[in-house]
């Protein structure tokens, strides 16, 4: 396997699993016009080459595990010719990295605990799907594209075992928060939905701290975005974004509409600018939010104002973001038929250009 260029062995516990569970639902494969004919029983004798590739960071907290996994099995899935749906693909997923299982879908996706010993009924179920909600809109400002020092596996592993604040989230909060949040995505319920995501987040990061020993994953760069937000939305009387912060410093910012993201971008420009002149590849994604924000140049950003609601104005702190991206919600993992992006050689099978 190459994972960004890279060969990596696919020789871990993780991996295997994902294989071993998806051989052992396929089924025979049949492609008249390339005159493939595979039977059931072979796929346990062949080989397999994967390449996978992340167009943002991997092992810095922003989930590059779990869209990995999903797209893994998803596509190992489609290979092999498995016909299980999604719930159960979710499942196996879940056992390369615990979120990939809510990556099998997009839109709004809840992880069920499930009750079983064998974990075979933890799975994820959509709850909408991405056209639900079309207003919100995700900036993504990526504080460090660095391999985090503690893994989200080894990080929740000590969590389990030495912190108690982790038993009460689970057993006390976190039950009655999930049912809160989906009334808000069923009713476009921004103002719990923002509040709901705040608070979990900040607890989530309460628990690394009350882990031994303890796990830092934000830094001052992610502290001074949450303030920026916290600020904003106090001024206004109700939330107009939400923040969270996964097992890393980088922030996503989750924007009520489009026009509260271009003043989000206008804020955190304001406030983080580029080193360079180059605005363009300092945001990645949807660019048009430069043109809704009024940026079109380096001179744009320099003449951006203070944020009223900020008491210190003339502190600014360039370089401590790389770059932001602009997203929406997404879907799950999709074929693509264009052989054009392959990523693997058709006839050597070697990724191209290797």
């Amino acid at each position: 396997m190459w994972l960004n260029g890279k060969e990596i062995s696919l020789s871990g516990g993780r991996f295997q699993s994902c294989l071993r569970e998806i051989r052992r639902r396929a089924r025979d494969f049949e492609d008249e016009k390339k005159g493939i004919k595979i039977k059931k029983e072979d796929w346990e004798k062949l080989h397999v080459h994967i390449a996978s590739y992340n167009n943002f960071p991997t092992a810095a907290g922003l989930a590059s595990s779990a869209a990995g996994f999903a797209c893994l099995v998803f596509t190992l899935g489609k290979l092999m010719n498995v016909k299980e749906d999604y719930g159960e693909l979710s499942s196996i997923a879940r056992q390369g990295s615990g979120s990939a299982c809510r990556s099998i879908y997009g839109g709004f996706v809840k992880w069920c605990m499930g009750k079983k010993d064998d974990g075979s009924d933890s799975i994820a179920v959509q709850l909408a799907d991405e056209a639900h909600w079309k207003d919100l809109v995700i900036i993504i400002a990526v504080v460090s594209s660095k391999q985090k020092e503690t893994s989200s596996t080894s990080g929740m592993r000590d969590s389990v075992e030495t912190s108690p604040l982790l038993q009460y989230r689970a057993q006390t909060v976190v039950p009655s928060r999930v049912l809160k949040m989906e009334e808000a995505i069923k009713n476009h319920d921004f103002e719990s939905f923002a509040k709901l995501t705040c608070a979990d987040s900040n607890q989530f990061h309460a628990v690394c701290l009350d882990t031994s020993p303890p796990i830092f994953y934000m830094n001052d760069t992610s502290h001074r975005i949450i303030s920026l937000v916290e600020k904003w939305n106090h001024s206004e009387g109700c939330p107009q974004v939400a923040y969270t912060f996964d097992a890393g410093p980088n922030a996503v910012l989750i924007a009520r509409d489009r026009k509260t993201a271009a003043l989000l971008l206008q804020k955190l420009l304001y406030y983080f600018p580029p080193h360079g002149k180059d605005l363009s590849s300092y945001l990645v994604g949807d660019k048009s939010i430069l043109s809704d924000a009024g940026l079109h140049s380096i001179e744009d950003v320099e003449a951006l104002p203070a944020p009223p609601e900020m008491k210190i104005h003339d502190q600014k702190f360039k370089g401590d973001v790389s770059y932001f991206i602009c997203s929406r919600l997404g879907a799950g993992p999709k074929v693509v038929t264009d052989e054009s992006q392959a990523l693997l050689n058709s006839i050597t099978g070697l990724p191209k250009g290797a």
